[in-house]
């Protein structure tokens, strides 16, 4: 027995080999099994491959053969046989004779235009791989070799295939596609690395530390204890409640305030606190904020600091100017400032000369410098001496 029908009868103990469909299944496995034998070795001619596609199929001939139904001997009349005479033949004629006779082979349609059932008709269509059908060491490195034209139209003509097992060329593109991940790969890694080395990732925290040397501190006999009442640091627009200041407007007494025609005040409260909120005319008039003549009096000849705790209309940055006309202890001159959203202290020192005051004097503030009707929120101005 050789390689192919062995192959053939171990497939068939697999199936139900009385089943004709399941045989020219068999039979196709073979054939594309010898195709991918054939393909792998390069110098098989056309030729080669005809006569071993033609010997598989005088061998399949055979092995179907043994499934075909026994054909019942025609019995001769009874009459012929008598008349017939008996003739003998000698034994070297005889032995010719039967030598002379063709041995009987199967009509076996592989491929045969018989129509399959309905169930069947897409296992006609793709049909599946019977696995290790012809062991490919019987033709190594053979090109594959398709023979269907001739093996259906009975001609000597034979068509080389390119490879169609999409495994193979996936197993023959992973290299390519290994080599393209990994050089990615290793390119990311060394960038990565090349960032890190340059942001000071893998530096000591004493070579982050550029600063010259500094001596270690040392505690001697005498150590310093602070105060039991000292503040901690103020946060942006907190008073400063350590120093001894004097109020000279709060949104509680807004009869201090003027405002001209064409400018508004109003007092509002939100949960910053309570504030007055000014808008100056369209012709750029001020509001003005009284200074008492008591606190005038207060501050002359002393150098004092005055803080305008405000802030701007929501999302409205704007910039104020503030003039100041204490009388005969002169002015402050006009200062600028730029206000924006959050609360914040706003300062202006004025050394008063030594005199006495003769009236109160005003504190003008135009809550925008540019004319474009933004508003201040004013929460408080004070005034204290400086020490």
């Amino acid at each position: 027995m050789d390689a192919i029908e062995k192959a053939i009868r171990n497939a068939f103990e697999k199936g139900n080999a009385e089943d004709r469909a399941f045989r020219e299944r068999v039979y196709r496995s073979a054939f594309a099994a010898l195709d991918r034998a054939l393909q792998s070795n390069p110098n098989v001619t056309v030729e080669v491959a005809i006569k071993r596609r033609k010997a598989v199929q005088a061998k399949i001939a055979e092995i179907e053969s043994e499934f075909l139904p026994a054909v019942p001997d025609v019995a001769m009349p009874a009459g012929d046989a008598a008349e017939a005479p008996a003739v003998e033949l000698p034994a070297e004629a005889e032995a010719a004779v039967k030598a002379a006779e063709p041995a009987p082979l199967p009509d076996v349609a592989v491929d045969g235009s018989v129509e399959p059932p309905a169930s069947d008709e897409p296992r006609s269509r793709v049909l599946p791989v019977v696995p290790d059908i012809m062991p490919e060491a019987v033709f190594p490195g053979v090109p594959e070799v398709d023979m269907s034209a001739s093996a259906s139209t009975g001609t000597d003509e034979a068509e080389v295939t390119p490879d169609r097992d999409e495994r193979r060329i996936r197993g023959r593109r992973l290299p390519l596609t290994a080599i393209f991940l990994g050089v990615t790969l290793l390119a990311a890694a060394g960038i990565g690395l090349y960032f890190a080395a340059q942001t000071g990732v893998f530096k000591t925290p004493a070579e982050l530390d550029t600063a010259p040397p500094q001596e270690p501190p040392t505690v001697g006999d005498d150590d310093f204890t602070p105060p039991a009442d000292t503040a901690l640091p103020l946060k942006p627009g907190e008073p400063d409640r350590a120093r001894d200041w004097i109020n000279v407007f709060s949104p509680s007494d807004p009869t201090l305030v003027n405002a001209p025609s064409d400018a508004k005040a109003e007092v509002m409260q939100d949960d910053s606190g309570s504030f007055l909120r000014i808008r100056s005319g369209a012709s750029g008039s001020a509001i003005s904020f009284d200074v008492g003549q008591g606190v005038l009096e207060k501050l002359a000849g002393k150098h004092a600091t005055f803080d305008i705790l405000a802030r701007s209309e929501e999302g409205k940055e704007t910039q104020i100017s503030v003039d100041c006309n204490f009388g005969e202890l002169g002015d402050c001159g006009r200062k600028r400032y730029a206000v924006g959203r959050e609360r914040n202290e706003y300062l202006f020192d004025v050394r008063f000369p030594d005199k006495r005051p003769g009236a109160a004097g005003t504190i003008a503030i135009n809550s925008d410098f540019d004319k474009q009707g933004k508003s201040v929120d004013v929460y408080e101005i004070r005034v204290s001496i400086v020490p």
